[in-house]
């Protein structure tokens, strides 16, 4: 009897690890992916050596404005 237990146990366990791993899975990996290419594109560019006649700064700008209206599109998908 003991054995039945422990697989009905493991088993329900397997399940419970699966649901829950479809639950936590990442929402819109998409946009994260481009927040963090991003990131790192504004990292770069803060940290370049010249400013190409201004236009490094606006591309700092322009990443700032992409930023910001990546977080609100998910922050409308959580409210709608």
């Amino acid at each position: 009897m003991r054995p039945r237990v422990a697989l009905v146990f493991l088993v329900l366990l397997l399940g419970l690890t699966i649901v829950s791993s479809a639950w936590t899975a990442e929402r819109h990996p998409q946009i994260r992916a481009a927040q963090r290419d991003l990131s790192s594109a504004k990292y770069h560019l803060e940290r370049a050596a010249r400013d190409f006649g201004g236009h490094r700064a606006k591309a700092v700008v322009l990443i700032s404005k992409a930023q910001e209206e990546l977080r609100l599109a998910l922050d409308f998908d959580r409210t709608h």
